[in-house]
């Protein structure tokens, strides 16, 4: 079966849509087959950004290694049995439709609390949480005291993923590989973002996740969204030479694939 990579927390901005589209990509371009599933059914960033990639890559009658996209199946709420969601039912049969014949299958989740979004945690292989580097993101995971030194308890976001965990255990599954990304970091080294480097050192060893590098703030990732482009696909549409920031973050994408650590995957790019 498929291995499920869910990208998600619970507050919109930390970047999940340019990181599950990035991971999804160079995973495709690894020699992977894999499908994407975009459970934020209003906004739909990522479908937003594999459609502009299907339309710039026709356009330009460029084939470009890339992940396949799904939509969730409509569901005859008659079918449904006692007491069962629709919701539930359309995402299971989605990745069920989709396990055999992939190697890995992403699915992003909306910038809030949804059943779509519970249950995609539950049936998580590899939960990628992109994390902005400020107190404000830092609240999903855990209560602080006033100095921002002290632990007082977890808080919304990991009590969400501690239920998946117990739904998977419960099931006789795999635990859920936790990692949280620092993500849109500053290129300061500023007292707050220490702090906040010490707190999840701490709280990674409470709650179990692992840290892992991010993006940095970047203007290239908001230009390459209309044409549904990636860092490592700027060379195949003619970019000659990356700029000194572009190479940065395509470093910053090959180390963050490292660290995922996913089954079978290794970073050739």
């Amino acid at each position: 079966m498929a291995h499920i990579i869910v990208v998600g927390n619970e507050k919109g901005g930390a970047g999940k849509s340019t990181v599950s589209m990035h991971i999804s990509t160079a995973l495709a371009r690894l020699g992977h087959r894999v499908q994407t599933l975009d459970l934020d059914l209003r906004q739909r960033s990522l479908g937003r950004y594999l459609d502009n990639r299907a339309a710039f890559l026709a356009k330009a009658g460029l084939e470009l290694p890339s992940p396949g996209h799904t939509d969730l199946p409509n569901i005859d709420k008659e079918a449904l049995g006692p007491n069962e969601n629709a919701n539930d039912r359309r995402l299971s049969e989605a990745v069920a439709g989709l396990g055999e014949t992939n190697d890995f299958i992403l699915i992003d989740c909306p910038g809030s609390h949804t059943r779509l979004a519970q249950v995609a945690h539950s049936l998580a292989d590899t939960l990628v949480t992109p994390l902005n580097d400020s107190f404000i993101d830092f609240d999903l995971l855990a209560h602080i005291d006033s100095e921002g030194d002290k632990i007082i308890g977890p808080s919304v976001y990991s009590e969400m993923v501690w239920a998946a965990r117990q739904v998977r255990a419960q099931a006789g599954l795999q635990p859920i590989d936790w990692v949280v990304l620092r993500n849109r970091l500053g290129a300061q080294q500023m007292v707050n973002k220490m702090k906040i480097e010490k707190a999840l050192d701490r709280l990674s060893k409470r709650i179990g996740f692992r840290v892992a590098p991010g993006f940095s703030e970047r203007v290239v990732f908001r230009e390459l969204f209309p044409r549904g482009l990636t860092l490592l696909d700027l060379k195949d549409v003619g970019v000659k030479q990356l700029n000194i920031s572009n190479v940065a973050a395509r470093q910053e994408l090959r180390e963050l694939i490292k660290a995922l650590n996913l089954p079978g995957v290794e970073v050739t790019f």
